[in-house]
């Protein structure tokens, strides 16, 4: 039997947020050495995604000149104010057609390791939807089949995604990925977390 090709997988960066509860731009934070979003990027960088694509929107014109964004496929959604689902919609426009899987990075999570995302593709199977089992619960990346992208693309809001996690429950893969869920940075005592485990980790 011909061996089945393997599927093209893109990764998506959404680092579009107004930052609104954090009072400034989250994406250029300090953290190791560059920001945020240089380790988001950095993450996805060694995922062997076939394509990146960034989806840029509050301070769309700092992060761009403050960030390496070379290999990317920058996206700038003007309806950011609106939750992510419209990043995620802006951002499949941009995809190559030929995309078989996307997998979502949020831009204010820069903990999430390769490991993690090679772990989740590599126990998706044939899944519409994959997302990490961290030993504390459900968490980012997630995965997702050709087959979900119009879903995507009419999501709604903030947590049109964890919606649409719900609503196609019976079709998601949950993959054991060892450790505690990545923070989330929306405050400044998760940036304080955040920097505090990277000091320990070194």
């Amino acid at each position: 039997m011909p061996t089945r090709p393997e599927p093209r997988v893109a990764g998506l960066v959404l680092a579009a947020g107004a930052s609104v509860r954090y009072g400034s731009p989250k994406q250029l934070l300090q953290y190791g050495d560059g920001v945020l979003l240089d380790a988001v990027l950095a993450t996805a960088r060694a995922s062997s995604f076939e394509q990146i694509v960034v989806a840029l929107g509050g301070a769309a014109a700092q992060v761009r000149e403050a960030v390496d964004t070379a290999g990317c496929d920058v996206v700038v959604n003007p309806e950011f104010g609106s939750g992510c689902s419209s990043s995620i919609a802006a951002a499949l426009a941009a995809l190559d057609p030929g995309t078989d899987v996307l997998v979502l990075l949020l831009g204010d999570q820069p903990q999430v390791r390769p490991e993690s995302v090679r772990r989740l593709l590599e126990g998706r199977g044939d899944a519409a939807i994959a997302v990490c089992r961290y030993d504390d619960g459900i968490g980012h990346p997630f995965a997702f089949s050709r087959s979900t992208f119009p879903d995507l693309a009419s999501l709604h809001g903030d947590k049109g995604v964890w919606r649409l996690l719900d609503q196609r429950a019976a079709e998601v893969a949950e993959v054991p990925v060892a450790g505690s869920i990545p923070a989330d940075v929306d405050t400044e005592d998760d940036y304080d977390r955040v920097l505090a485990e990277l000091r320990e980790a070194r």
